[in-house]
């Protein structure tokens, strides 16, 4: 009888949110959690980068299936679409939010450790750098691009009508704000990493 309680109990503490047996049944459960250590600014500022582009995505997806948005047919036929100019459209989108997507990396723990599904790496630790380097480009470029963005909202001469133009400036608008989203995400990325670093270094 003692045994059994012995083994109960053992197994109460073994399931305790406490225990570090809980810990790891608990992280292999939620694989998207936020790591520890990140603050809800860093964890929102890396949910917004990854979603700025879905309503410009889902405007071209629209235009990809012959939804025309106000456009005019000139428009629509030097996009080519619907038509093979779709595939481009729908492709673009596609892309931009899985660039999007990875910056979800630097507050979750596949930034941190490379997944499973990774070949030659899985398990191991991401090297700071690896991360930082084409997070800190990527930063650069999509702050090119709102600026860009910015530039030929006011200069381009579309032919639609009027509140169509007014819809492409409100889907557009968050672009302008995934380059600035991603940097911040990604100076404390390596600020956070380094830390970690220089505390197990000690």
């Amino acid at each position: 009888m003692d045994d059994q309680k012995l083994i109960f109990m053992e197994v109460v503490v073994a399931l305790s949110p406490t225990h570090p047996t809980a810990e790891r049944t608990a992280a292999r459960v939620s694989p998207w959690r936020t790591v520890p250590g990140v603050p809800r600014w860093a964890r929102w500022a890396a949910h917004g980068a990854a979603l700025v582009n879905v309503p410009s995505g889902l405007w071209r997806i629209g235009l990809a299936c012959g939804l025309a948005f106000g456009l005019a047919d000139s428009e629509l036929r030097a996009l080519h679409a619907p038509g093979w100019g779709s595939l481009y459209l729908v492709g673009l989108s596609a892309l931009a939010e899985v660039f999007g997507f990875l910056a979800l990396g630097l507050v979750q723990p596949w930034g941190e450790t490379w997944p499973r599904w990774v070949p030659l790496v899985r398990g191991r630790r991401v090297p700071v750098l690896a991360a930082t380097v084409p997070a800190a480009l990527g930063s650069l470029i999509t702050t090119v691009y709102g600026v860009l963005f910015v530039y030929t909202n006011f200069h381009s001469q579309i032919d639609a009508a009027p509140w169509a133009k007014v819809l492409i400036q409100v889907l557009y608008a968050p672009v302008v704000l995934w380059g600035p989203l991603l940097a911040a995400v990604t100076v404390h990325y390596h600020r956070r990493r380094s830390a970690k670093a220089a505390g197990r270094a000690i």
